[in-house]
């Protein structure tokens, strides 16, 4: 495969121009700024194109096993390849829990066909039940990269400091679900405007600050690194910046709709806008966003949460999470650098480099030697999210009937195209 005349944005190698890439038996074979078609070669016209690393969101739900009436390991690699995603890390509350060698298996032998690379992280303690841990040793034999017990938090602080200096010796991340559910208490939204408009309970901001503390005094008393998910509170990103300045191992991610969206989206009474954590205040909104601009939030994710229309069709009583996948370049793109707030490679960086060097997998660079993951985009093209297109099992899409910039034309997966537009 050679792609030629494409705009190369390769951060990892300071790359932003017009250049030509070579793909052989899987992997990238050249990079250069003139190469000529071999016999045999399918030849790509990419002019007008950005040429990314494929990218890489290292939180989704997969809901397989046992919850695959809201999608399954082929349909969200589905997804992610229509978002030009090429690697994606998946999360631990399925049913069975990902806390067994078993489960594991089943994981990674039905992702062999899937159309994105399935990294696994494992359940923090047996079950999701918070209190003993799962066998951490295990997890790193079978190519488990990170742990979590994403979905709720591990209550017990005793539990994840020995969670921390486990995952420490077997080189696994410990990524943190913030939140305290005694704060929460039934809350639905967040606790404010929304809160007080719908007369419901709220979420109130404390509950996330309180546990990323908690978890930034752990890391930072046993010399341990942690992951922070889903960040979407001005304290939390400001406790994350002090860390940083004081050498704390700590890394962090949001999603695009925390900074590119607020609580005035869930007054609609339209369970689709209802996550967890939740769209909060303006004030947050533009926090996480300066977060994103300077450095301190590393990297942008989907936590892509499938649910089926059926669960969703009750505002109060649905459940949490919204897809996003197909979606994440094109709205942060669209809030980020269309609005001239950071460039495009700047955005990869946060997209592909960032998240693939804190999992330790190869992805996130287009250097000669690495696997061909190649997502292209149309910066130019205008598009209408319609989530009946959507290649989720689920539909819960909150870009749902917005106008994005920036749209993912093909996604190339190990030198094979696995995504290619209609238009095209």
């Amino acid at each position: 495969m050679l792609i030629q005349s494409g705009r190369v944005v390769d951060p990892a190698n300071g790359i932003d121009r017009q250049m030509d890439i070579r793909v052989l038996d899987g992997k990238i074979a050249a990079v250069e700024e003139s190469l000529a078609p071999m016999t045999g070669e399918e030849v790509i016209d990419a002019k007008g194109l950005a040429v990314m690393p494929g990218l890489v969101d290292m939180h989704v739900h997969l809901r397989d096993p046992g919850l695959t009436h809201k999608e399954d390991i082929l349909t969200g690699c589905e997804a992610a390849a229509a978002g030009g995603v090429t690697s994606l890390l998946c999360m631990p509350n399925t049913s069975p829990v990902i806390d067994n060698k078993e489960t594991i298996e089943y994981i990674q032998q039905k992702a062999v066909p899937a159309k994105a690379n399935v990294y696994l992280t494992g359940a923090i303690t047996k079950g999701l039940a918070g209190s003993e841990l799962s066998d951490f040793p295990m997890y790193h034999a079978l190519g488990v990269k990170a742990v979590s017990d994403d979905g709720r938090p591990v209550k017990n602080a005793a539990v994840m400091s020995k969670a921390l200096q486990e995952a420490q010796k077997n080189e696994l991340l410990v990524t943190s679900h913030c939140e305290d559910l005694d704060i929460i208490a039934g809350g639905i939204v967040n606790d404010g405007k929304a809160s007080h408009a719908l007369g419901v309970k709220g979420m109130h901001r404390s509950s996330e600050d309180s546990i990323t503390a908690r978890e930034i005094v752990l890391a930072e008393t046993h010399g341990c690194r942690v992951h922070i998910a889903h960040v979407s509170t001005k304290l939390s990103v400001q406790l994350i910046r002090e860390a940083k300045a004081r050498g704390v191992q700590v890394t962090a991610e949001t999603c695009p709709h925390y900074f590119g969206m607020t609580e005035d989206a869930v007054l609609s009474r339209d369970a689709d806008y209802r996550m967890n954590p939740p769209l909060r205040s303006e004030e947050d909104r533009k926090a996480v966003l300066q977060g994103m601009l300077d450095g301190t939030l590393d990297c942008i994710v989907t936590d892509h949460a499938p649910h089926a229309p059926e669960e969703k069709a009750d505002f109060f009583k649905a459940p949490n999470g919204v897809i996003g996948m197909e979606t994440s370049f094109a709205a942060a793109y669209t809030h980020l650098v269309k609005e001239g707030l950071c460039s495009l490679s700047q955005l990869t960086a946060m997209m592909s480099r960032n998240p693939a060097r804190i999992l330790g997998i190869r992805a996130g660079s287009l250097s000669v030697g690495m696997p061909a993951d190649i997502a292209l985009a149309d910066c130019e093209q205008e598009w209408v999210v319609d989530p009946e297109k959507s290649h989720s099992r689920s539909k819960n899409m909150i870009y749902k009937g917005q106008t994005l910039s920036a749209r993912i034309v093909r996604t190339i997966k190990g030198g094979t195209t696995v995504y290619q537009a209609e238009q095209l």
